[in-house]
């Protein structure tokens, strides 16, 4: 006679992240059937055309919200660059990082870490960090700031003070543009069952579209979340940006309309 699955759910060792994701394993059998999770459907109001996903496979990735691109005396403030443009996503990043947590959405971190002996860092890697040779290098210090260009473990690659998660929701150290290459991004969402991405961060037209783009090549659903997205180029990179990600890589859509949906997700699950 079978064992009856709830047996083993009760008895067995669960060897994954869910069950919905995982084995339950006894001394004698293996299950392997990973039950679905039931429905969390979310309605959202997005371009080019509103859209149904659920909660239950989808998570909130978050690129590169770290000092050296949005902080005073972070790398890019100390090459003069404006990075007021950077700071706006906070706000509405603070927001949807909170509505879910609430939800039980995975939250995933992905930022910049490089190496300080720069040996996981092409050359062309780091041309395009320092294109004239005659600028602080990847991973060292720059005079007068707190940051060693985004280097593992230093201050400018840490998450902003505002919406810093500390040891919380899931974090992955990357060391290209795209969280997607030569990276553990993969690995981390296809464990939890992800199978839709809400993007934010920056820079948008760079290390957020590569990851987009690489997302949506691998068979995840991307959706770019506006207002949890800058970039400090010029105003045509953002307009590039959004005609490309709802013409060929996915939809747009914004941080209150995603709080809105989780709220009306989890008061119509059963």
């Amino acid at each position: 006679m079978p064992i009856a699955p709830k047996l083993l759910q009760l008895s067995g060792q669960l060897m994954g992240q869910s069950e919905s994701e995982g084995w339950i394993v006894t001394s004698d059998h293996v299950d392997m059937t990973r039950p679905a999770q039931p429905i969390r459907a979310m309605h959202l109001d997005a371009e080019p055309q509103s859209i149904t996903i659920d909660a239950n496979k989808t998570a909130l990735l978050i690129v590169d919200m770290q000092n050296d691109f949005c902080t005073e005396g972070g790398w890019l403030h100390s090459r003069g660059i404006d990075i007021s443009p950077n700071r706006k996503p906070i706000e509405p990043l603070k927001a949807c990082i909170e509505a879910c947590r609430a939800h039980d959405v995975p939250v995933v971190w992905v930022n910049w870490g490089v190496r300080k002996d720069l040996l996981n860092i092409a050359p062309s890697l780091q041309h395009a960090h320092n294109p004239h040779g005659d600028e602080t290098n990847l991973a060292q210090p720059v005079p007068g700031t707190r940051s060693e260009v985004i280097a593992a473990g230093s201050w400018g690659a840490k998450v902003v003070d505002e919406i810093n998660p500390g040891d919380a929701d899931h974090q992955i150290t990357k060391h290209r543009f795209s969280a997607f290459w030569d990276c553990e991004t993969d690995a981390v969402l296809r464990n939890l069952g992800v199978k839709t991405l809400l993007i934010g961060g920056v820079n948008m037209d760079q290390c957020v579209m590569t990851t987009l783009e690489d997302a949506s090549f691998l068979g995840y659903d991307t959706v770019l979340v506006e207002d949890c997205t800058a970039t400090t180029s010029p105003a045509f990179c953002v307009q590039s940006v959004l005609y490309n990600v709802k013409l060929l890589f996915g939809f747009v859509t914004q941080s209150d309309t995603i709080v809105s949906a989780l709220d009306v997700a989890e008061e119509a699950a059963p």
